[in-house]
């Protein structure tokens, strides 16, 4: 490895008369770069490097047009030929696992001098612990695949498994027993929904909603039937596989004919004649790969089977505007084999499996809409900050500072609500959570993915053309954009679970209730 470039001091002046073709130097944030040789390759053309710019500070021209990131990227880094004297520099490199100080930018129980009744100090431990190492490896790898497509890399998912991480995403109970969570950082007794709530948004800012499905994402929902359900046998030969990030497992419930209607389904399962084993045939879609925890349409009525890849499973790649990395799938079943044994629960009771299933899903999904909403805050109010119009600053105008208002009180309240129902559930039994909080998370996830859209739709307006293109200053709004109508149809379309809500409600009016 060759040695660091030395770095010399200039003053202003010195700068100033390297100001034209072929000498050509500037100043960014008291950084001086030699652009001599590189203006002629600037991918926005050399007519930039005009005369308000050469041999000038060129920090405000810079930061309107860039992320700060590109400083970075060595291509560019090794542009910098020296510093200003006496000139300390103002805007800072991104440092693994620090909470951001823009206002907003994080939930308020993160942000210095705020308080909160439902974090306790472990819970602070493994946000911090979690966020430096989501900032190390998820963050890079996520940036990386979007841009390829591919999945995310096996090396992160290992990662992940020495800490854990993919036991604690399945939230707190008895499949933690024994295990080191997050380099013992927190014990399984003490595990809870709000670690739980941690793990999953400090993920989520990763900004890269597809890699966060493909990150085994689906075992999040497909794997706690089988917790649950599952015989001894089934968890023991499933859990450590999924756990080691050595096999993935997902939901399949979805088909062409049937979504919210899970009783519509169309896939069947028969039993053979000795009583052993289900033949399946049908077709689920949109599903994100692995082995299956499937619904099925058997003689009794519904049933949940878990179905391995093998003879007569075939999955198909499903285009869609959402992300390829998260590897959507269209998933045929052939006259499948499956042992009766990895029946999840009962028989024909399959319905209750999954209403059990769906309030866990829908409130991981509630975790990841809240926080993602915050990053577009933060781009937004980092932009309209640096973004000069007229003259002056985006956020002197009215106008703008009326849609980050809006965006703001709608991300504070989504946390607000979620931190409250994350309360109840640490303090309700699995069948409180049934039968008190369906209704309430289905209001949270339509809420939520309403406010999201909303915040979609403005922060592309703050960006303007740059909030529709996939690389540079608006990369996160374009993304977010693009992906966030996609929460709004996961684990139940926001019309359903509005009046899932509602029936909920009525059901549990008192009868003698007259104005």
């Amino acid at each position: 490895m060759s040695a660091p470039k030395e770095l010399k001091s200039f003053s202003r002046e010195d700068v100033a008369v390297h100001n034209r073709d072929g000498d050509l130097w500037i100043i960014i944030d008291s950084k001086v770069y030699d652009i001599s040789r590189f203006k002629n390759l600037h991918p926005g053309g050399a007519s930039v490097f005009d005369e308000e710019v050469a041999g000038q500070d060129a920090t405000e021209a810079f930061y309107g047009l860039h992320r700060h990131e590109v400083l970075t990227r060595p291509q560019y880094a090794r542009l910098q030929i020296g510093t200003i004297k006496g000139e300390q520099p103002v805007i800072y490199d991104r440092i693994p696992g620090e909470v951001s100080k823009v206002p907003y930018a994080e939930p308020t129980w993160l942000s210095a001098g705020y308080h909160s009744p439902y974090f306790k100090e472990s819970h602070r431990r493994l946000q911090q612990a979690v966020r430096k190492f989501v900032d190390d490896f998820v963050w890079p790898d996520a940036q990386a695949r979007e841009a390829d497509g591919k999945r995310p890399s096996q090396s992160v998912i290992d990662k992940m498994a020495e800490l854990n991480l993919h036991a604690m995403r399945m939230g707190p109970g008895k499949h933690l027993k024994g295990l080191k969570l997050m380099g013992g950082i927190v014990t399984p007794e003490e595990f809870d929904y709000f670690h739980e709530l941690i793990i999953t948004q400090e993920i989520v800012r990763c900004g890269a909603r597809g890699y966060g499905d493909g990150l085994n994402a689906g075992a999040v929902i497909g794997l706690p039937p089988v917790l649950n359900f599952g015989s001894p046998e089934v968890q023991a030969k499933v859990l450590p596989d999924v756990f080691s990030g050595q096999k993935f497992i997902c939901l399949a419930i979805s088909e062409a004919h049937a979504g919210s209607d899970v009783t519509g389904l169309q896939t069947t399962a028969v039993k053979t004649e000795d009583g052993k084993y289900w033949i399946v045939n049908g077709t689920k879609k949109w599903i994100t790969n692995g082995t299956f925890t499937t619904g099925c349409k058997t003689e009794d009525g519904f049933t949940v089977i878990l179905i391995e890849r093998g003879e007569g499973v075939e999955t198909k790649h499903v285009k869609t505007s959402y992300s390829p990395t998260a590897g959507t799938a269209y998933v045929t079943f052939d006259n499948v084999k499956v042992p009766v044994e990895n029946t999840l629960g009962e028989e024909g009771m399959g319905i209750f499996v999954m209403l059990s299933n769906f309030n866990h899903e829908r409130w991981v999904m509630c975790c990841s809409s809240a926080r993602s909403q915050r990053l577009i805050v933060e781009e937004c109010l980092k932009w309209t900050q640096q973004r000069k119009a007229f003259g002056k600053p985006l956020n002197s105008q009215a106008v703008i500072r009326s849609k980050l208002a809006a965006m703001i009180a709608r991300a504070e309240s989504v946390q607000n609500w979620l931190e409250n129902i994350t309360y109840q559930m640490c303090n309700m039994s699995y069948k409180q959570q049934a039968s008190k909080l369906a209704g309430q998370i289905a209001f949270l996830k339509t809420y939520s993915t309403r406010c999201a859209q909303e915040t979609a739709r403005d922060a592309v307006q703050i960006f303007g053309g740059r909030g529709i293109t996939q690389s540079g200053m608006g990369q996160f709004i374009e993304h977010y954009h693009r992906t966030a109508p996609f929460d709004a149809l996961l684990g139940g379309a926001e019309d359903v679970l509005a009046d899932l809500g509602v029936r909920q409600a009525t059901r549990g009016m008192p009868a003698n209730s007259r104005l």
